[in-house]
């Protein structure tokens, strides 16, 4: 894992290894602290003891098995209100390498899940730090469900399990880091819009009938239609549009 070489501008060019960590995240936190670090520069590691999700949820992976990694970026281009930008940026750099191998079926479950049908293929969890009004950081979190059979969590799933391949991570790590920086610089570019609209498009249930939790516990049926600036999923229900946060709202599968 730690001899990659994306055909890439600057994500990947340098890189860290690391064996074994508790999280990537929190190693690349560290790298900011003790020294300079390069745009684009990314942690990697064989196995995660300690990975978070969204929500304060672990990522739990097995060893050698899966793409467990993190990205700096430092996209001072955008303000603090701008931030779900680049959850829509980097979701879609994950979908798009996805997309590849698995076609329909695959979407993004908001804010920033990749699912197959009802079932998890992959998380991202990013860690922001500002300067005054604008972004200063970010540290793009990703695990990848790649070549691992056995879950503990049933509605989770891999691609091996999907399509009965085996994967060459180090390939499909320097393919999804063309992918990421390609929507990484559209969204620098100015082309929030168009990146927005592919978002919804490949978004989760978007435009259907479900069933909701709120953070009271209580469910509800609504349908999603769309995201408002920051981010908040707006949900028609009951003819209202009502908007949430992601720790306000979670999807009864």
């Amino acid at each position: 894992m730690h001899k990659i070489r994306p055909k890439t501008l600057f994500v990947g060019k340098k890189s860290v290894y690391l064996p074994t960590c508790q999280s990537t995240n929190d190693e690349a936190a560290l790298l900011l602290r003790q020294e300079s670090v390069a745009e684009g520069t990314v942690i990697t590691t064989d196995y995660q003891a300690a990975g978070r999700g969204q929500r304060g949820n672990q990522w739990l992976t097995q060893p050698n098995e899966n793409l467990t990694f993190s990205i700096i970026l430092k996209p001072n281009f955008l303000t603090a209100s701008e931030q779900f930008s680049l959850n829509v940026a980097v979701s879609l750099g994950v979908f798009d390498t996805l997309e590849l191998f698995l076609g329909e079926g695959l979407k993004i479950k908001w804010p920033n899940d990749l699912y197959f049908k009802n079932q998890k293929l992959g998380g991202i969890l990013i860690e922001n730090s500002l300067q005054g009004s604008r972004l200063e950081t970010s540290i793009m979190g990703i695990g990848l469900n790649v070549n691992q059979i056995d879950f503990e969590n049933l509605n989770a799933t891999s691609l091996r399990r999907l399509i009965g391949k085996t994967f060459e991570l180090p390939e499909l790590l320097e393919e999804l880091l063309v992918k990421l920086e390609e929507n990484y610089l559209l969204l620098r570019n100015g082309h929030y819009n168009r990146l927005k609209m592919r978002y919804l498009h490949n978004l989760f249930r978007y435009q259907e009938q479900h069933l909701f939790q709120d953070a009271q516990q209580r469910t509800f049926r609504g349908t999603i239609m769309g995201i408002n600036e920051t981010g908040k999923l707006a949900i028609n229900v009951e003819n209202k549009l009502c908007y949430f946060d992601f720790k306000e709202i979670s999807y009864v599968i």
